[in-house]
């Protein structure tokens, strides 16, 4: 009985990590042109930093074959771009303002975050 105590306190302490207090690393590009891998999942980097009223490159290279993986949209931009599997896809962005701006596949499984300052 002990042991399923500890069990179910040591699950709820990594369900509180996971949703309240994990950050992921956040990446920074100092020519706001960036290479994003989307694969098991993830958009790795998921969390990138660019600079303010300039253009902003990035490049999704698909390695995952899910359905889901096959488009990312920027809703914020009205931007959506069908990603190739196994290429570099090159989606443009125009200068943006300072904010944050998410992109996500079109099921919102995979999702990143553009913060722009």
């Amino acid at each position: 009985m002990l042991m399923i105590n500890i069990l179910g306190a040591l699950l709820i302490a990594i369900i509180i990590y996971w949703f309240w207090l994990y950050k992921p690393k956040q990446v920074q590009s100092n020519n706001n042109k960036i290479t994003i891998v989307v694969n098991n999942g993830v958009y790795s980097p998921a969390h990138i930093k660019v600079a303010a009223g300039k253009k902003v490159t990035l490049t999704f290279n698909r390695q995952d074959s899910a359905p889901c993986a096959e488009t990312v949209v920027f809703p914020s931009l009205d931007i959506s771009k069908t990603l190739a599997m196994g290429e570099n896809n090159t989606v443009e962005l125009p200068a943006l303002k300072v904010g944050e701006y998410a992109f996500h596949c079109q099921m919102q499984m995979y999702k990143g975050t553009l913060l722009v300052s």
